[in-house]
């Protein structure tokens, strides 16, 4: 009998780069770090414009389906079969699921043909409870399982943790949050950054920029962070413009609201920005907000705290894990436009708060976020499922 290969690990992605969010930076950041493994990934195509197969840097990148939208659900069925033909050559010890959708159930169906292969589920879900009874309601005792036949899970937050224990999860959970390039966000710190960006994007010198990176979906709330800049537009005495950086599905919402509140010279919207370019955005702006419904983690308000921003949360999900109210940042009310920017504009006119949340917040980072700490936590669970 051929031994199982202990140098090898499968992951079960839905997504992956060029798409971006915080599950798939966290593939990347943690997977160039540990090299004593070599990890095979199956993710979803959706674009035919992207190779079946690709190597980026320590993962060998396998996409299938057509390159449409249907790739999403086509691709438990599709990735089981890969998996299947990909460990007749490489007999994995472990597979890997990041987050319990369609990825968990394609490692799950892999999982009961091959229960001696080691299960690793990893949660980044920033869905509400509410959200997720109503889309797996009518196939729950199966979606729990995604949850109970896993060997081991690891959550970027306690909030997260209590999830898995609510679907019946009874072994060990890893709590290690998503983490952030400490040095690239650092270097985005410079007024001349600030400068440049404002001519790029037309803002005035004098104008302040309150910035939010974003899925422009539900769970954001992105409708309330612009209503409270309608009320912070007539009532401060400041110039201030709102950057929002990302898309989504309410896009178009977004941008008929901004219309009819008649900010369209004091928003701005800039679509998708590619994740390498993200940090010069932080860098602009004078306070990051984001008054989510849910949240996982949160990883925008990491990094911009590592960009030296000091951030303005809703006290939902895994935010309560590192953000503490008027020491790391500063909490808003849910839904609640009037009470969000009257924290706006108390960050922006109380000046040693600001430096005080800035500088707490920035050493925070450095001390628990940063991505070389992050690996070094997984590397230790893969090495002892391995």
């Amino acid at each position: 009998m051929i031994e199982p290969n202990k140098n090898k690990v499968l992951i079960f992605s839905v997504t992956y780069f060029p798409f971006v969010g915080g599950a798939e930076v966290a593939l990347y950041e943690i997977t160039k770090r540990i090299t004593n493994v070599k990890f095979d990934l199956i993710t979803a195509k959706f674009s035919r414009n992207l190779p079946d197969l690709e190597v980026v840097d320590n993962i060998t990148v396998h996409r299938v389906g057509q390159g449409k939208k249907i790739d999403k659900y086509l691709y438990p069925l599709k990735a089981f079969f890969l998996a299947r033909k990909l460990n007749r050559q490489n007999n994995y010890y472990l597979i890997w699921a990041m987050m319990a959708n369609w990825a968990g159930m394609a490692a799950l169906v892999f999982k009961l043909f091959h229960p001696k292969t080691k299960y690793f589920l990893t949660l980044q879900e920033g869905d509400s409870a509410a959200f997720l009874k109503a889309r797996t309601w009518f196939w729950r005792p199966l979606y729990a399982q995604i949850y109970k036949k896993a060997d081991h899970i690891q959550v970027i937050s306690h909030w997260l943790a209590k999830r898995a224990r609510s679907y019946g999860y009874k072994k060990e959970i890893s709590i290690i949050p998503n983490g952030v390039n400490v040095e690239k966000f650092k270097n985005s710190q410079l007024p001349t950054n600030n400068s440049q960006l404002k001519k790029q994007l037309n803002i005035p010198e004098k104008n302040q920029i309150i910035f939010t990176s974003s899925r422009l979906v539900k769970k954001n709330d992105i409708a309330s962070l612009i209503r409270a800049f309608d009320i912070l537009v007539a009532s401060c005495k400041s110039s201030v413009t709102l950057v929002i950086a990302g898309s989504g599905k309410l896009e178009q919402k977004l941008k008929q609201l901004t219309k009819d509140l008649k900010l369209e010279n004091n928003v701005i919207f800039l679509g998708q920005i590619d994740y390498d370019e993200i940090s010069k955005y932080y860098s602009s702006a004078d306070i990051f907000v984001r008054s989510s419904l849910s949240e996982g983690q949160g990883i925008a308000f990491i990094e911009a705290m590592a960009a030296g921003l000091p951030v303005i949360a809703t006290p939902v999900g895994g935010i309560t894990d590192f953000l503490l109210d008027k020491k790391t940042g500063l909490f808003c009310q849910v839904k609640n436009p009037e009470d969000l920017a009257e924290k706006i504009k108390l960050l922006l006119a109380d000046k040693k708060l600001y430096l005080e949340i800035q500088k707490n917040g920035l050493e925070l980072v450095r001390q628990k976020y940063d991505w070389n700490l992050i690996a070094a936590k997984m590397k230790e669970i893969f090495n002892n499922l391995i």
